[in-house]
């Protein structure tokens, strides 16, 4: 005679109950007592949808659904008297029948319902919350009230990239987006109304369903937005900054703006290497890499319009925000020419280094950073070159003029006076800009330039007959050498300082050797000044 109601299965979790007025979706089993089924939703393939306490249910209905939890079971028997009476429904369900329903809540949900936000996770730092017009990378697990999964982001392996706010997204999600941080996770609720409706969607979602979206952000931007710089580490001496048209070496980590790594240079253990503002690199990092310092540390955040676009680009997904940690090695323009600073220089500095000289040095040598890469006091002997020759790369050559002995200097070579492009492996990186301390410690004045031999003195008018000591109108190479020696140990004559002694006198022979038989004949003798200018005797 009366209402029954058997809650056989209760959620723990019960965040909302049904009240008269709400909108549900439920399953259902009706029966007789005997046990015969008279109704079946299940067998029908779609929930039952209808308000409560709106006089659209039998009575005993209505009431047993008032207190119900989405997921919750229960067994109703209902009366008579609160079911189909004593008319009963013809061919259904006969007169004064007790009616029994095995009932499944689905859904639940009011018209004055609001989208409905729970932040689970938020990160420590949120220095920018989604707005209207944002466009953002999310991903999402999408399912109904009673937990079935309908959708998900994560199965794709691919986020859900929308701008938000601009009708793109059904309305409950483009308000439950809003005021997200990077990072952040949150539970969106939204009512069918604010989702897709009556009808649904047409697959996966049916008509009326309340609708749960797990969420994490993991991108935001604006396409009005350019690039962010947030400075990290600024030395305290910066004599130059980099403009366009310098050609930089910087380390890099690069990231989405979830933390995730999408590459390294210090993975691979060298630098890039690039020029600046002429289109070798992203427009967001062109315009990022103007202004730094050597030794600088700085974060360049790039929004995709100034990154890899929609298409992205290997690792990097499209329409992703990167974040560049970058450490400036060192930069240089290809107009520069060396850098001389003198740090001392003698009282008595009279003599000054000029090419030809031979010159013992101590240096240090360092990258732009700081890096060290040699160093001749740490191998206890100086370093000997004549200047000018080629012995040392161009930039050594230019910053060693006009240097006296006692002279310490600082020279910084830039790479295309330096070992350029290549550098030397396992010691001096590619197109790195060089450092170098010296200080002279002997130099030894040479010869006018292309001579390597000259005389002290007056030259013997019987020149050729001195040197052809056995008379036989020939000069063997070792006779020229013999005598060579001899003048300049008895001080009559100099060689050219810093050279190899045997190499210097086999050049001279063979330069007075015209025809190449091994042999100097009077006839081929001859000294500078008889020479033509266009060859090259070295007497």
């Amino acid at each position: 005679a009366e209402l029954g109601v058997e809650r056989r299965f209760v959620p723990e979790s019960c965040p909302r109950a049904v009240r008269p007025g709400d909108f549900v979706r439920y399953h259902y089993l009706g029966a007789f007592p005997d046990g015969t089924r008279f109704d079946s939703s299940y067998d029908r393939g779609s929930t039952f949808n209808v308000f409560v306490g709106k006089g659209q249910l039998i009575a005993g209905m209505d009431q047993a659904l008032v207190g119900m939890c989405v997921n919750e079971r229960r067994f109703v028997r209902i009366p008579p008297k609160l079911a189909y009476g004593s008319e009963g429904v013809p061919g259904v369900i006969p007169p004064n029948a007790v009616l029994h329903f095995d009932v499944l809540l689905i859904d639940l949900w009011n018209s004055e319902d609001e989208v409905q936000v729970q932040t689970y996770f938020k990160p420590e730092k949120c220095p920018r919350t989604v707005q209207v017009s944002d466009f953002v990378r999310y991903h999402y697990n999408g399912t109904f009230l009673d937990g079935t999964l309908f959708d998900s982001s994560h199965n794709r392996m691919r986020t859900y990239d929308t701008y938000v706010g601009i009708g793109w997204l059904i309305p409950g999600m483009d308000q439950g987006l809003l005021g997200m941080c990077v990072g952040e996770k949150r539970i969106i609720t939204i009512p069918p109304f604010l989702a897709y409706g009556e009808d649904g969607d047409g697959k996966e979602i049916p008509g009326q369903a309340s609708l749960v979206f797990d969420v994490v952000l993991l991108d935001l931007h604006n396409p009005n937005d350019g690039i962010a710089i947030e400075n990290q580490l600024v030395p305290e001496s910066c004599d130059r900054r980099s403009q366009r048209g310098d050609f930089l070496r910087y380390h890099y980590n690069g990231t989405l703006l979830d933390g995730t790594l999408f590459d390294s240079s210090y993975s691979r253990n060298r630098t890039y290497d690039t020029y600046v503002g002429k289109g070798y690199v992203i427009a967001g990092m062109d315009e990022g890499l103007l202004g730094v310092c050597t030794g600088e540390k700085r974060r360049i955040i790039i929004p995709p319009h100034l990154g890899y676009g929609e298409e992205g680009r290997g690792k990097i997904p499209g329409s992703a925000v990167l974040v560049f940690d970058i450490h400036v090695v060192d930069f240089h323009n290809p107009s520069d020419s060396v850098g001389i600073t003198v740090h001392y220089k003698p009282s008595n500095c009279t003599v000054l280094s000029k090419k030809g000289d031979y010159l013992k040095y101590h240096y240090n040598a360092s990258l732009l950073d700081g890096t060290l890469l040699d160093s001749t006091r740490s191998l206890g002997k100086t370093y000997n070159i004549v200047l000018g020759s080629g012995q040392v790369v161009l930039g050594m050559d230019m910053g060693l003029q006009d240097m006296c002995v006692g002279e310490r200097r600082t020279v910084v070579i830039p790479p295309h006076l330096g070992y350029g492009e290549d550098g030397v492996e396992g010691e001096v990186p590619g197109s790195a800009v060089l450092v170098f301390d010296i200080e002279l410690l002997e130099l030894v004045s040479g010869l006018p330039e292309g001579y390597m031999f000259v005389w002290n003195g007056e030259v013997s008018p019987n020149l050729f007959e001195e040197i052809d000591q056995n008379h036989d109108g020939e000069v063997l190479l070792e006779e020229f050498s013999e005598y060579i020696q001899t003048q300049v140990d008895t001080g009559k004559g100099k060689l050219a300082p810093g050279f190899d002694f045997e190499k210097i006198v086999k050049n001279m022979f063979t330069n007075q050797d015209r025809d190449g038989n091994g042999k100097v004949t009077a006839e081929e003798f001859k000294l500078k000044d008889q020479e033509a200018k266009e060859e090259h005797d070295e007497l």
